[in-house]
């Protein structure tokens, strides 16, 4: 008989400069953090979420910039569902999905957001903005559980 395992519960919350070097930082942490949740390096989820991480990281640094602030990355994992939220300081220039242009080697990653997630959406925040995406984990996520006795969720 099988069990499934799943982290429910747990989460990262780390806020980085708003520059190319924390965009970088950002996504080498959240795959570190997705290993120590279990998901291996180079697991298709954790490559997949390297990439999200990084887009939405890069987005929040380049449009979602206001002298001053920083952006917060937030990953929260559920029982089938991995969550990615990158926050900004920016509540006017929200992402919208359009299509390429011709020829144009930027503006797809959105669309590579859009690809590799099962969804994804922007939330208004206090100050800013909120674009998230959310991973499926196949249904037996290869992490474990991380709930207390009481069943409430124990920090990683």
């Amino acid at each position: 008989m099988e069990t499934e395992i799943t982290l429910v519960g747990a989460e990262f919350v780390q806020r980085f400069t708003a520059t190319r070097r924390g965009a970088r930082l950002a996504r080498r942490l959240a795959v570190h953090q997705l290993d120590e949740w279990g998901v291996p390096y180079g697991s298709e989820l954790s490559d997949d979420v390297a990439v999200i991480v990084a887009e939405l990281a890069a987005n929040a640094v380049v449009h979602g910039y206001v002298p001053g602030r920083d952006f917060e990355l937030r990953l929260t994992a559920g029982a089938h569902v991995l969550r990615i939220e990158v926050s900004d300081a920016r509540e006017e220039r929200r992402p919208v999905l359009r299509a390429p242009e011709a020829g144009a080697v930027a503006g797809h990653g959105l669309r590579l957001v859009e690809a590799l997630s099962e969804k994804w959406g922007v939330a208004e925040r206090g100050v800013g903005k909120t674009v998230w995406a959310e991973c499926g984990t196949g249904g037996s996520a290869p992490w474990p559980d991380r709930r207390g006795s009481s069943g409430q969720p124990v920090s990683p």
